[in-house]
């Protein structure tokens, strides 16, 4: 399972470049990210997300169908908006009403490199707008509340910091550990000689 990357870390703010060509080792990363997305009881998953700022997503919606968007562009939305709430497996637990179209047009490379276009409504329509929204680092909760979006962020930041403080005083009481084996390894090794 591929690392997802969570609210804070600087490649979920980026904006992604076109995937250059579709090759075996595209198709590989693909099949990586339908498992993560799917270890992870996701829905959707871009490739920002697995840290790398390509224009690439992946969609199981409600229909079960497996969908590859690489080089996506949203070329139409309806008028009317609707709203829904949303989730996101960058930022756990977090959830917002967001107001979105109620319907996209799309067009993008599958899998294979093949161009297609999709008229996309309901959850379907929802998904790609969120997963797309990633490409050019824009994470679901910028698009609600403003309050919410900056509570959740300094949130996100002080979870970071304590995990920061974990992973440091870890490490250190390894190294104490070490350097007291390495001093009773030499205070044998010299009682020895």
């Amino acid at each position: 399972m591929l690392r997802i990357c969570k609210l804070g870390e600087e490649v979920l703010r980026n904006k992604s470049v076109p995937v250059e060509s579709v090759t075996d080792e595209l198709r590989a990363l693909i099949n990586e990210m339908f498992d993560t997305m799917i270890e992870a009881n996701g829905v959707g998953l871009a490739a920002p997300q697995i840290g790398k700022n390509i224009r690439l997503f992946v969609i199981i919606a409600d229909d079960d169908i497996r969908r590859v968007f690489i080089n996506p562009q949203i070329v139409k939305t309806s008028a009317d908006l609707v709203d829904y709430e949303e989730g996101c497996l960058s930022i756990p637990q977090v959830y917002e009403n967001i107001k979105r179209p109620s319907k996209v047009t799309i067009q993008a490379l599958d899998e294979n490199g093949k161009s297609f276009v999709l008229d996309a409504d309901g959850l379907l329509a929802r998904i790609i707008q969120h997963e797309n929204d990633h490409l050019d680092g824009v994470v679901f909760i910028d698009k609600g509340d403003p309050d919410f979006a900056k509570k959740t962020a300094d949130n996100f930041a002080k979870r970071a910091a304590r995990a920061e403080e974990k992973k440091a005083a870890k490490e250190a009481k390894a190294r104490r550990i070490a350097a007291k084996i390495a001093a009773k390894e030499a205070k044998k090794s010299k009682a020895g000689e």
